[in-house]
Parts: structure tokens; sequence; C-alpha cells
């Protein structure tokens, strides 16, 4: 953990940045996987499921917020309080597979999905929905609880779940989206999924006028997990400013997300750049890899007030595979004033 970098190590790592985006991919075919976007996710999870991004029980560590006896850090200065056990345990951590570097590693006790007829929440039956309800009335799911998280990008499920499992608080009430059809079936179908106390929605982040469930001021955490980086960037400060308004005043948004020189970034070929620092894998998803003062900038300009941004960088070492593998991450706590 808090590994340092050498100022020759940083070269090393700017250089190969240098050279990977030097050759950026032409405009159409950043069009296309623009436009695409959905489908290439939808595809992630079909070939997937749930068996990509793991174990993240390290939330109630590093995000007590989520957490049944809620006490978070006020200053937001002490964390990297990962479970080294967890991490020796696994040795396939931060394995990498089609430029998709997973933090935490594939589990053993995989997620039970049941394979019966996907519960389909298009947008459409979503907008559909969402308006024949009386948001001002507090008809809406969740309208009762007295505690509300929303995840944002919740692919197929491996945030929601874990808070489902372990805060059993009775006024807790979790909402959880994703630009994927695919993934939020695989959420709807999971055996973990209690409508009483989840809602899993399609949701177009990009979309401004795609409809949230819940009114503006309603909730108490919005969770980003290597969700922003996927988005084109000029398009990130529209979507932090809408999901500030959901806040209530105090409620908090969690971020953890790809580092500047990350091993992720480093790893990618000529010919992948779509713009600076961002990437589209073989797969057809897209990366971007940030910096502090960046996110720092779309955050504050939404309105909300700094409580944690840090880099997390730490050295991990593959047994199986005799690698050392340096990552990169960022995370960040904002509040609602």
């Amino acid at each position: 953990d808090n590994v340092e970098w050498s100022e020759e190590q940083e070269a090393s790592a700017r250089s190969k940045v240098q050279e990977n985006s030097s050759q950026l991919l032409p405009q159409d075919k950043q069009e296309e996987y623009e436009v695409n976007a959905k489908r290439y996710w939808d595809d992630f999870y079909k070939i997937h499921e749930n068996g990509f991004f793991k174990d993240r029980h390290w939330l109630f560590t590093e995000f007590p917020e989520l957490a049944p006896n809620r006490n978070p850090n006020k200053n937001g200065d002490s964390v990297h309080e990962f479970s080294n056990k967890e991490e020796s345990k696994n040795e396939g951590l931060a394995s990498c597979e089609n430029g998709h570097c997973a933090l935490e590693t594939r589990a053993a006790n995989q997620l039970n999905l049941i394979k019966n007829t996907p519960k389909i929440c298009t947008e459409e039956l979503a907008t559909q929905k969402y308006s024949e309800l009386n948001q001002s009335d507090g008809d809406y799911p969740g309208s009762s609880a007295s505690y509300r998280i929303l995840e944002v990008g919740c692919g197929a499920g491996n945030t929601v779940f874990p808070i489902l499992q372990t805060n059993n608080d009775p006024g807790l009430f979790v909402y959880c989206c994703d630009f994927s059809t695919t993934a939020v079936d695989l959420v709807q179908n999971n055996t973990e999924y209690d409508s009483s106390r989840c809602f899993a929605f399609v949701h177009d982040l990009c979309n401004d006028q795609s409809p949230f469930p819940m009114p503006d001021k309603s909730l108490d955490v919005v969770i980003l997990i290597f969700v922003l980086s996927a988005i084109l960037p000029e398009k990130m400060q529209c979507i932090v400013n809408r999901l500030s308004r959901l806040l209530k005043p105090g409620g908090v948004i969690l971020l953890r997300d790809y580092g500047r020189y990350d091993l992720a970034q480093l790893r990618f070929k000529k010919g992948q750049c779509l713009s600076d620092n961002f990437y589209v894998r073989g797969d057809g998803t897209r990366v971007y890899f940030f910096t502090q003062d960046e996110l720092d900038d779309l955050f504050t300009t939404a309105g909300l007030e700094k409580i944690q941004n840090l880099v997390d960088r730490r050295l991990q070492v593959n047994r199986g595979k005799q690698m050392t593998m340096y990552r990169v991450w960022i995370q960040c706590k904002y509040r609602k004033p």
C-alpha cells in the first residue's frame, strides 16, 4: 500500500502514455464507439455475467457510509485499510482481461444467478412507469425509507448485494442502475434480489431526459465505482451535476476509479487512444484515467464539498505468473452542503 513512485518510474509511465496516445482513432470510428456503447457493455455482461468484478466487501472499510452503523470518518483522510488477508488469499488480484483490470479478484463465493425469464426494465417502460408516479406525494420506490443509496453503473450487482447482505438497517433502500439491460437483468434475476429493499433499473446517464425513479434531494449516498471513467469525457460534468441534484443536503458521492498511469493505461497499444487519457478496449468498451484535480473540478463545479480526494498507489504481486503490477486508483468523497 502507499507505494512511492520514483522519478524514473513516473517518467517511464509518462513515456508509455505518450507513445500509446500518439496515434488517435479516426473521428468516424470514435463516433461509432459512442453510438454503440450500450451494445458493447451488453456484450460484456453476456460474456462475463457476474464473473468479472468480484468480492467488494472492502467497500465497508473504505466507505463506512454504506455499513449499518454508518460512522463515516469526518475528515476523510485515513483510508488504505483494505484487507490484506483477502489480497493474500486471492492471488489473481488485479488480473487484466481484454483491458479490464479488476480491482477485485473473482472470489470463490460466486453470486448465484437464476436463469429464468429476465425481468427486463427497458428505458421506455421505465419512462412510462415513472411518469405515472406522483413523486411529490412520495409515491415512488423506496419512498418510505429513511436511508437511500443509489449505485450508478451497478453491473451484475457486485456492490449492491454486499450492501444488502451486510446492512440490515430496516430503513435502508438501495437503488441501482446500469446502461446495460443485460446487467440489470442479471441483478433482477439474482437470488439475493429483494424488491422490498432494492430497485434495479436501466438508465442512460448521458441522456438528461432519461428518468430517475426518485425525486431530487432524496438520496443519502450515490456510489460511482469504476463508472465515470467509461463515459465520454465531455459528458462527465453534466452527469455529475445531475447526480448531485439527487442528493439530500449532507448527502455524499463516493467514487473509486482509475488514476493516471495505472497499469491498465500503460498496457494499451498504439491505435487504441480516442483522446487524451481516454482509450477503447478490444471489446469496444472505453476507459478514462483521471487525475485528482480533474475529479475535484467535476465535483466542486457541481456544488459539492471535498471530504476526501486521494491517490491509492499499490504494488501487487501475482505469484502464479510471477508478475509485479503497479495499480493507481483515485478515491473521492464529496458532500452536498
